[in-house]
């Protein structure tokens, strides 16, 4: 098929006010770019791109955001004459594709913006009388095997049969920053994934916890970022890693050793705080789901947070672990999260799940919990 462009569409983008619209489109341009070799026309919510490399452009554009859909097309002038040839030749090339003979139910959908001579109905079936002519196949309206789609825009016709659903959301880079607490394990790639899908660039924080950790929980950490940055085009994920070994230690030798998890957490969330801040980050993100791990129960979910005074928006909190994992899949994180990286040694037998606040508040000061917070922070690796 000789295409010559790619005719893709927004969703929620077009709810948008005239103003914010236009920055969402410009951000949406800028993001395709960045990873498509191509020149881009946007007009009345529809995106055309003309790319260098067609199989390219297609392999990338379901893993940019906002997207919600796209298709290859072929473009005529919006006349009879000119639409007549170029449906023609479109149905030779969907019979040399084997795609449509006289056998294949078909439907011609017209769609127009501006002012023409003919209505949709019109032309959609002139178009369907040429293809008609050449195949004698069936029109079939209510249940086609085959759609050809002729959308006119003014002086301009499209013509495509295929409608790629692309990520859809919000275009990257819309919604500010955020730090996203990301681990080597199934939840937090999720919960990344899915806030970058809200248009959100991530600085993805890891905690490496070694000795208590192996050096297989980095490598995960790494591979994930590589993957979630497959959707990163035009605001990648960048990295930042904190060596809390330290931290853990000094949490397990001088605090009661059930609350060790409540106090790893609780260091995570201010640690992430105080870098929000230093980046203008407007929240964390983490992949807690409650009532998965000890300190996922809502008590402890509660106590964790006390004292934060950054968002900690939790996108995966009631999904469970099928569900998780299912999406974790789908997104090309799940073979990574899965490798066994030993997990943490730093876990009591028997951890608190049910945390009271003036219990955390005693274990905290016992640590020196502050100081240690500061050490880590300013130790990060950039």
């Amino acid at each position: 098929m000789n295409y010559s462009l790619i005719v893709a569409r927004y969703g929620e983008v077009a709810l948008k006010s005239s103003k914010v619209r236009r920055r969402f489109e410009k951000r949406l341009a800028s993001n395709i770019k960045a990873s498509i070799d191509c020149e881009i026309d946007i007009h009345q919510a529809r995106i055309f791109i003309f790319p260098q490399d067609f199989d390219d452009a297609i392999e990338k554009l379901d893993k940019i955001f906002g997207i919600v859909s796209y298709s290859p097309a072929t473009t005529t002038y919006a006349t009879f004459e000119d639409i007549e040839k170029s449906i023609s030749i479109y149905a030779d090339k969907l019979a040399e594709k084997g795609l449509l003979d006289e056998n294949t139910p078909f439907a011609i959908s017209c769609r127009r913006v501006g002012s023409h001579e003919f209505s949709s109905q019109e032309m959609a079936a002139f178009a369907g009388a040429v293809v008609v002519r050449k195949f004698n196949c069936p029109v079939n309206l209510s249940n086609p095997e085959l759609t050809i789609y002729l959308e006119i825009r003014d002086n301009d016709a499209y013509i495509y049969h295929e409608k790629i659903q692309g990520p859809g959301g919000l275009p990257l880079g819309t919604q500010g920053k955020v730090i996203s607490l990301l681990s080597s394990g199934i939840d937090s790639p999720v919960a990344t994934y899915m806030m970058m899908k809200r248009g959100c660039q991530v600085i993805a924080l890891h905690f490496d916890g070694a000795p208590f950790t192996t050096p297989e929980a980095r490598k995960n950490y790494d591979d994930l970022v590589d993957a979630l940055n497959v959707y990163g085009s035009g605001a990648p994920v960048r990295k930042r890693i904190v060596k809390y070994g330290d931290y853990l230690q000094k949490a397990k030798e001088d605090a009661p050793e059930k609350m060790t998890c409540v106090l790893c957490k609780s260091g995570m969330y201010k640690i992430a705080a105080k870098l929000a801040k230093d980046m203008h980050a407007s929240a964390i993100i983490d992949g807690s789901s409650v009532g998965q791990v000890a300190s996922q129960t809502l008590d402890n979910i509660l106590a964790t947070r006390d004292g934060v005074d950054v968002p900690i928006l939790s996108p995966v909190i009631g999904l469970d672990k099928v569900e998780i994992t299912r999406m974790a899949e789908e997104i090309g994180t799940f073979e990574i999260s899965k490798r066994d990286d030993g997990g943490c040694s730093a876990v009591p037998r028997y951890p608190e799940t049910k945390a009271d606040l003036d219990a955390v508040h005693d274990a905290q000061e016992s640590m020196n919990q502050e100081e240690e917070i500061e050490k880590a922070f300013r130790a990060i690796e950039w």
